[in-house]
């Protein structure tokens, strides 16, 4: 039930993929919303600072998920050859806009070589600042990249749906349900 099997994911990965899900959703509405912030504000730099925060915690999930993905079998993909394809690079395509959007932000938040304090509980290292432009051309990168994040996702979604709705197999319910593939 933890573990992923040839029909199904398991629980790790069906709760690694809800938490990120939600969480990257979030992040956007946030980084989004906090461009629209003043001065003065009093979330002008209380809004950063958990953007950042939890940033730096789905990025360790993110590598975390990636991990696990990778020490796991992948359940069979449904459909045609052409749609388990489009599957396929759609999956990446998320993986890799997820890295690029996190790699981008911690790159904004360190370019002044300063750490990032996670929550105040630990400090993430400037392992890289100094860079020419490295806050603008960083900037640039998570935002087309985070909106890149949102319309693929969005995709997925969809995706997800039809499988559900149209071709009524168990593709939507196997990433909710660990037991779905297994019956």
């Amino acid at each position: 039930m933890w573990r992923n099997t040839n029909d199904g994911w398991g629980m790790v990965s069906i709760l690694l993929h809800w938490t990120l899900a939600i969480l990257i959703i979030g992040l956007f509405i946030l980084g989004w919303w906090m461009t629209g912030l003043g001065y003065y504000d009093p979330w002008y730099n209380l809004g950063p600072w958990w953007h950042r925060s939890l940033g730096m915690l789905v990025l360790f999930a993110t590598l975390l998920r990636l991990g696990w993905r990778l020490v796991n079998p992948t359940p069979r993909a449904l459909g045609g050859p052409l749609e388990r394809a489009i599957a396929h690079l759609g999956h990446l395509g998320l993986y890799v806009l997820m890295l690029v959007v996190l790699v981008s932000g911690y790159l904004i938040s360190t370019a002044d070589g300063k750490g990032i304090a996670v929550f105040d509980w630990f400090t993430v290292p400037a392992v890289i600042s100094g860079l020419p432009n490295q806050a603008s051309v960083a900037g640039e990168v998570h935002w087309y990249a985070a909106l890149a994040l949102m319309i693929l996702s969005a995709g997925h979604a969809v995706a997800a749906l039809k499988h559900h709705l149209v071709d009524r197999n168990p593709v939507l319910r196997r990433m909710i349900d660990p037991h779905a593939g297994r019956r």
